[in-house]
C-alpha cells in the first residue's frame, strides 16, 4: 500500500490526534509501544520518538514509579487539537464571495514577528498577495485571531474583507488563486492517496467481519496518510478550485474507510489501553461526529 514507510515520530503524532485525545488524552508508554508494534515500530524507536516530542514541546512526561504517562503539552494542545479537528471535515468549504486580506505593514510589528507571521499565515493556507499583503477567500476566523495573539501583532495589522468592485474590465479576485497557490503539488498529493487506498472499500465490503488490530492498522494508516497529504492544502472554497478537485474525492474515500473500520478499530484501542489503565475511557462524544457522523 506504502512504498514510503512512515517514521515512528510522525506515527506517535497521528496517534494522539486520532486514538489518544479522545480517549482522555494521555496513554502510557507501554500501550503506545504495544499500538506502535503494530506498524513493525520497535519500542526503541517509540521511546526516541516521544523523547524528541517532548523535547520540542509537544509532549509532558509524568512518571509514576518505572512507568511514564504521556499527555499533550498545555500549551500545544489547543493549536495541536484545532489542527487535527480539520482532518475530519470537508477541506473545502461554502463561499459567501468575500476575501479576508491583511497587511503586515504597520511600523510597530518587528521583523522578526513579520517573518513568524508570514510563516504562519502561509502553513493556514493564505496566498502572499504582495510583500506583506496576504489573502484568503474563507479563513477560520478563530485560527487567525489565535496565530496574531501567538506572534505578538493582535492590534497591529490591519485586516478586512474585500469582495470584486462593479468597476468594468478589472479582473476577479477568483484570479488570485491561480497566482498566488501553487496547488499541483496539493492534488498529486491527493492523487496519491487516492491510488493507495481505493480499492479497501470493496476488500472490506467483502468480509464478514473485520479483525480489530487490522481495522486500527487500516484506519492509522489511513489518516496517517490524509494528514500529510492535507497538510499543504489552503481549503479554498470548492468554486475557486479546479474541476474535479481530488481532495473532494480523497475526503469521500477517507469518510467510507474510516467509518468501516471505526467500531472494530475501538475495540483494538480500548483492550490495548485497558492493559495499562483499566479506566481508560471509550472515545468522547465528539469522536463519532468526525467525517460528519460515523453512525448512522
Amino acid at each position: 500500500m506504502n512504498d514510503n514507510p512512515p517514521r515512528a515520530k510522525s506515527v506517535v503524532m497521528t496517534l494522539f490526534g486520532d486514538v489518544i485525545t479522545p480517549h482522555g488524552g494521555n496513554v502510557w508508554l507501554g500501550s503506545l509501544i504495544e499500538l506502535l508494534a503494530a506498524f513493525g515500530i520497535s519500542d526503541r524507536l517509540v521511546r526516541t520518538s516521544v523523547f524528541r516530542l517532548a523535547e520540542e514541546g509537544w509532549l509532558d512526561a509524568n512518571r509514576e514509579g518505572r512507568r511514564s504517562l504521556y499527555t499533550l503539552n498545555p500549551k500545544a494542545a489547543p493549536r495541536f487539537e484545532r489542527a487535527y479537528q480539520r482532518i475530519y471535515s470537508p477541506t473545502y468549504r461554502e463561499w459567501e464571495g468575500q476575501w479576508t486580506l491583511l497587511f503586515a505593514t504597520s511600523g510597530t510589528i518587528t521583523a522578526e514577528q513579520r517573518a513568524g507571521l508570514r510563516k504562519e499565515l502561509l502553513w493556514q493556507g493564505f496566498g502572499m498577495i504582495a510583500p506583506s499583503v496576504f489573502g484568503h477567500p474563507g479563513p477560520d476566523m478563530e485560527t487567525l485571531e489565535e496565530i496574531l495573539l501567538r506572534v505578538g501583532v493582535k492590534g497591529n495589522v490591519f485586516v478586512c474583507n474585500a469582495s470584486d468592485s462593479s468597476l468594468a474590465d478589472t479582473r476577479p479576485l477568483r484570479d488570485l488563486v491561480e497566482q498566488c497557490w501553487e496547488l499541483g503539488s496539493v492534488m498529486t498529493n491527493y492523487d496519491s492517496l487516492i491510488q493507495r487506498f481505493a480499492g479497501i472499500p470493496k476488500l472490506l465490503n467483502a468480509r464478514s467481519s473485520l479483525d480489530p488490530e487490522q481495522a486500527f492498522v487500516i484506519r492509522t494508516l489511513l489518516i496517517h496518510e490524509y494528514r500529510r497529504a492535507q497538510l499543504h492544502d489552503p481549503q479554498l472554497p470548492l468554486e475557486l478550485l479546479p474541476q474535479k478537485w481530488p481532495g473532494k474525492t480523497a475526503y469521500e474515500l477517507c469518510r467510507q474507510i474510516y467509518r468501516s473500520t471505526c467500531e472494530a478499530a475501538e475495540q483494538y484501542v480500548l483492550d490495548t489501553l485497558r492493559k495499562e489503565a483499566p479506566d481508560a475511557p471509550e472515545a468522547a462524544p465528539y469522536y463519532y461526529q468526525r467525517f460528519e457522523g460515523l453512525r448512522d
